[in-house]
C-alpha cells in the first residue's frame, strides 16, 4: 500500500473500496479492535456461526502468520494477512478466501500464496484517491511508477498537478461515476474508471482505478476491438473504413494569433461533450478542426461519421441521416438500413454545410439534439443514441435566421461551442510555414525533390488574396511541384496566372528584348525596395551610381 493520511474521510473511502473486493475483508486496529468487516465476510459469519467464530480465531492468535489455512466440514478457508503501513495507528488487513471442499486447487499452499498475492497486487494496482477538493490522499506505488512521479511527494498535491488530463476533481464535484473512460497520459492512452465516494449522502472523495495502463495491454484490447469492427463491417456494412478521424491538432499548422485562438478554443471543446459549430470560409480547414476535436475527446475510440448536407438530395436526406425500416418506401432494402446517426452511436457525427439543410430536416435534427433519440423512416419506435454533433458552415447563419431560412432554436442548439476559423488572408504570417509544409508533403508523395521556392514567388504568394484559402494554397503548391523540374527552384514561372497577375508568353521574343525587360524590372523592383534611394539601389545591384543612372536614363526611369 502507499502512504495514507489517517483521517476519517479517507478511511471511509478505503473501506468503501475494500467492500468491493471479491473476497472477505477484515481490518484490525491496534491488534485488538475490529475496525472493519465487509458484507461478504459478515454474511459468512452469520451463515456459519457454529463452525466459524471470529473471536475464537483472534483469541487463538491464528492470524499471526502471513497465511493461515482453516479446514471446515463443508469448506476450506485461506486467510492472508497484510499490514497497512504509514498510518498513525497500526492496521492489519486480513483477506478470507472461501472454497468448496470439492475444489482442491487451493489445498496446495504454493498456489494459495501466489493466487492471494496476485489478487492483492491487482486490487491496488494503479489506484488513486482524492478528497473533496481534489487533493491526493493515496497513490499506489504502481501508479506513481507509471506516471513517473515520486509517490511520497505526490501525496497532498492537487490531482491535476500529478496526473495528466485527469477528471478525478470533476467526479468529486459532479458526484457522477465515469466508467471505462479513455485518458491520455504521456502520449499514450489508458482506460480508467473514476467513482465518487459517499458518506451520509455527501461526496467525501473519489477513487480512480486504471483498467489498462500500458501499451501492450491497450494494444491487445484495440486489436480485439478492431477485429470485431472488421467483422461487423463484413456482415452488416454499417461501419466503413472512411468513418474515422484522420487528423489531430498537430496537423493544424499556423502561429498567427487568430489561428492559435481558434485552435485553443477547439482544444477546450474537445474536453467536453457539447455540440460544436465551426464557422469559416470555404477551404479554411473546418473538417480538420472537426477531426482534431474528435481525436482529442473521450470519443476518440468511437467512429467519426462525415455527412455533407449539401451533397445529399433533399428527398433522401432523412433516410440517410436516420435510416429506414423494411418496406417503408419503394426500393427499401430488406431488413431496413441504419442511418448516419445510428452508425455514429458512441462517437461523433460531422455535419458539414449545415446551412444547406432544408427547413423540414432542421426540425427533425432539432428533435434529435434535444431528445437524444432517432426514429427511422417508416418506424413508430424511437431509438436512443449517444452521438456528439459537430456542425460546420461557410454561410452566415444569423442572416439566414433573420430571413427565415434557418431555425433560431436549432442555431442556438448547435452553437453551444462556436469556433470562428480565420481565413488565410487574416493569417498571412502563416503562409510561409504552410508553403513549407505542403512542399514537404507533396515531395514525399511525388518522390520528387526541389530546391524550395525563391523569394519573389514567396512574396507573390504572400500578397495574394486567397479566396480559396488553405485548400487553394495546397492546390497551387501541388501544381508547382508537377511543373518544376527535379532539383530546380520554384519561381513565379511555376505559379498560375491569378498569382502572378500576368499570362505566360506564348510567342518567342528576341533574347535582347527579354534581357532589356528583365534589366528594367530589376531596377524598378530594387528602387521600390530602397524607397527610391539610388545609392542603395546601385549597391544592391552591384553597379556604380554612374552605371545605374545610365541604365535608368535608357529605360526612361529618370524624371
Amino acid at each position: 500500500m502507499g502512504m495514507i493520511k489517517d483521517d476519517s474521510n479517507l478511511l471511509f473511502i478505503m473501506k468503501a473500496f475494500l467492500e468491493r473486493l471479491p473476497f472477505g475483508v477484515l481490518m484490525i486496529k491496534n491488534e485488538k479492535e475490529v475496525f472493519f468487516c465487509n458484507q461478504l465476510l459478515s454474511k459468512h459469519f452469520e451463515e456459519n456461526a457454529m463452525e466459524f467464530n471470529l473471536s475464537i480465531i483472534l483469541e487463538r492468535n491464528m492470524l499471526l502468520e502471513t497465511t493461515t489455512h482453516i479446514h471446515l466440514p463443508n469448506k476450506d478457508v485461506v486467510i492472508r494477512k497484510m499490514q497497512l503501513e504509514e498510518l498513525e495507528d497500526v492496521y492489519h488487513l486480513y483477506l478470507f478466501s472461501f472454497t468448496n471442499a470439492s475444489n482442491r486447487l487451493l489445498n496446495i499452499e504454493e498456489n494459495q500464496e501466489i493466487l492471494l498475492k496476485d489478487m492483492m497486487e491487482s486490487a491496488y494496482d494503479g489506484l488513486v484517491m482524492v478528497d473533496t477538493d481534489g487533493y491526493i490522499q493515496l497513490l499506489t506505488q504502481a501508479y506513481a511508477d507509471f506516471l513517473g512521479v515520486d509517490q511520497k511527494s505526490a501525496i497532498g498535491k492537487h490531482v491535476t498537478e500529478v496526473i495528466e488530463n485527469t477528471r478525478m476533481h470533476v467526479v468529486v464535484k459532479t458526484g457522477k461515476q465515469e466508467t471505462a473512460e479513455l485518458q491520455k497520459i504521456n502520449k499514450n492512452y489508458i482506460i480508467a474508471t473514476r467513482s465518487p465516494m459517499f458518506k451520509q449522502g455527501k461526496v467525501v472523495g473519489a477513487v480512480g482505478k486504471i483498467l489498462f495502463k500500458n501499451v501492450g495491454q491497450f494494444t491487445a484490447l484495440f486489436k480485439r476491438l478492431r477485429s470485431l469492427e472488421i467483422e461487423l463491417k463484413k456482415y452488416k456494412g454499417d461501419f466503413r473504413e472512411s468513418n474515422k478521424a484522420s487528423y489531430t491538432f498537430d496537423d493544424l499548422i499556423g502561429s498567427s494569433p487568430s489561428f492559435i485562438d481558434a485552435k485553443n478554443q477547439a482544444k477546450k471543446a474537445s474536453r467536453g461533450d457539447s455540440n460544436v459549430l465551426l464557422l469559416g470560409e470555404t477551404g479554411t480547414g473546418k473538417e480538420l478542426f472537426a477531426h482534431s476535436i474528435h481525436n482529442e475527446s473521450r470519443r476518440a475510440m468511437g467512429v467519426f461519421v462525415k455527412v455533407n448536407c449539401a451533397a445529399i438530395p433533399a428527398e433522401l436526406l432523412e433516410s440517410e441521416l436516420f435510416g429506414y425500416e423494411e418496406g417503408s418506401f419503394t426500393g427499401a432494402k430488406k431488413g431496413g438500413k441504419a442511418g448516419k446517426f445510428e452508425a455514429a452511436d458512441g462517437g461523433t457525427i460531422f455535419l458539414d454545410e449545415i446551412g444547406e439543410l432544408p427547413i423540414h430536416m432542421q426540425v427533425k435534427l432539432l428533435r434529435v439534439l434535444q431528445e437524444k433519440e432517432i426514429e427511422r423512416v417508416g418506424s413508430t419506435v424511437s431509438t436512443p443514441i449517444d452521438v456528439r454533433v459537430i456542425a460546420a458552415t461557410n454561410r452566415n447563419l444569423e442572416e439566414m435566421v433573420e430571413k427565415g431560412e434557418f431555425r433560431l432554436d436549432l442555431f442556438y442548439r448547435l452553437k453551444v461551442m462556436e469556433i470562428n476559423i480565420p481565413s488565410l488572408k487574416e493569417r498571412k504570417q502563416d503562409i510561409e510555414t504552410l508553403v513549407s509544409y505542403f512542399l514537404n508533403k507533396y515531395e514525399q508523395i511525388m518522390k520528387k525533390h526541389v530546391q524550395r521556392i525563391n523569394d519573389h514567388a514567396q512574396r507573390l504568394l504572400t500578397v495574394y488574396s486567397w479566396p480559396g484559402n488553405i485548400r487553394e494554397l495546397e492546390n497551387i503548391i501541388e501544381r508547382a511541384l508537377n511543373i518544376v523540374d527535379e532539383g530546380d527552384v520554384i519561381t513565379p514561372h511555376h505559379l498560375p496566372e491569378e498569382i502572378t497577375g500576368q499570362k505566360e508568353e506564348i510567342i518567342a521574343r528576341p533574347l535582347a528584348d527579354l534581357l532589356e525587360e528583365t534589366e528594367r524590372n530589376a531596377i524598378v523592383a530594387c528602387l521600390k525596395l530602397t524607397n527610391g534611394n539610388k545609392s542603395e539601389t546601385a549597391k544592391q545591384l552591384k553597379v556604380s551610381r554612374t552605371t545605374l543612372y545610365e541604365k535608368m536614363n535608357k529605360h526612361g526611369l529618370l524624371l
